[in-house]
């Protein structure tokens, strides 16, 4: 994404599931990412997942959302829990 997040944004990601977060990017705990493929395999949309987790939509993008979202279903689908390990 070309999503560029200002000081202001950055400062609003105080969140659980947050690992860190830069102008170019999220990183999300590996907690989150367990949660999300768990919720999204019972039929939750990623976007409700965010939400309820805490996220506000109009910040992160729904571009971010679903780019996360493909790459934590393909990682899952293709190593299992590990996969959804950050390294």
């Amino acid at each position: 994404s070309n999503k560029i997040f200002t000081d202001k944004e950055i400062n609003s990601f105080k969140n659980q599931y947050v690992k860190s977060v830069s102008s170019k990017g999220i990183t999300y705990t590996d907690e989150f990412n367990r949660i999300f493929i768990s919720e999204n395999v019972k039929g939750k949309l990623a976007r409700e997942i965010f939400e309820e987790s805490g996220f506000d939509i109009k910040v992160i993008g729904m571009n971010l959302v679903q780019s996360a979202s493909k790459r934590w279903r393909t990682a899952f689908k293709e190593n299992g829990e590990l996969g959804l390990r950050d390294t």
